[in-house]
């Protein structure tokens, strides 16, 4: 992997951004389902989900795949940046870390652009007592801004403002369109062609993480880990 952050060109109204917030502020969010993960209040309401219902905010799905809700069909300007990136969706959800709260450091399952899947984060509200780090890295994310996050890496989140950080959060599959903007990023293609190296606290790390999932340890990471 070669990029533990990056900022895309797009840029994104704030008020058009607050606009359709406000639209989905009159629909329930429902509480983060990993209650391990965070302190305080995380809610999350789906965009795009795996049934099309705006309660079922689980990112990924075992059975098939995802379908807008009829509360993507409500916000116009929401629709507007999921079009921009022109590549298969699978989860679209907007995240609200409430004033005070904060998300442990944790680990996500095949969220690298070395993965096919990559997670896009543009901000609608936040305050300057944000502190979202990757890889140990602070990554400061102004609203209107649209960023790429390897979530494989250790990462966290405290709101120590006064006032809620949302994001709007797309799930996306890379294709040809991705590899051309991830190129202009700094993306580097050849190092997907070298084997990983895990730090034995990374190994354990992803161990805890399957577990946590439920997810059987795939038996190539099992002899990869044996190499190292």
């Amino acid at each position: 992997m070669s990029l533990s952050s990056a900022r895309f060109s797009f840029t994104f109204s704030e008020d058009r951004l607050i606009e359709d917030y406000k639209i989905c502020e009159a629909f329930a969010f429902s509480e983060h389902y990993n209650n391990d993960d965070y302190e305080g209040s995380w809610k999350l309401i789906a965009l795009r989900s795996m049934d099309g219902a705006t309660n079922n905010v689980r990112a990924f799905s075992l059975t098939g795949g995802f379908v807008d809700t009829p509360l993507l069909e409500k916000c116009t300007y929401f629709k507007e940046i999921i079009t921009q990136f022109e590549c298969e969706k699978e989860s679209i959800r907007l995240l609200n870390l409430s004033a005070g709260s904060r998300i442990h450091e944790h680990t996500d399952l095949d969220l690298g652009y070395e993965d096919g899947l990559f997670r896009v984060h543009v901000p609608i509200t936040t305050n300057k007592d944000v502190r979202f780090y990757i890889n140990k890295e602070l990554v400061t994310m102004k609203v209107g801004s649209c960023w790429y996050g390897n979530f494989n890496l250790p990462h966290a989140v405290e709101n120590n403002g006064t006032s809620d950080r949302i994001h709007l959060v797309m799930d996306c599959k890379r294709n040809a369109w991705s590899d051309i903007l991830f190129k202009k990023i700094g993306y580097d293609f050849e190092k997907e062609t070298l084997p990983p190296v895990y730090s034995d606290e990374e190994k354990q790390r992803m161990i805890e993480e399957f577990k946590h999932q439920g997810i059987s340890i795939p038996e190539g990471l099992i002899d990869q880990f044996k190499k190292d």
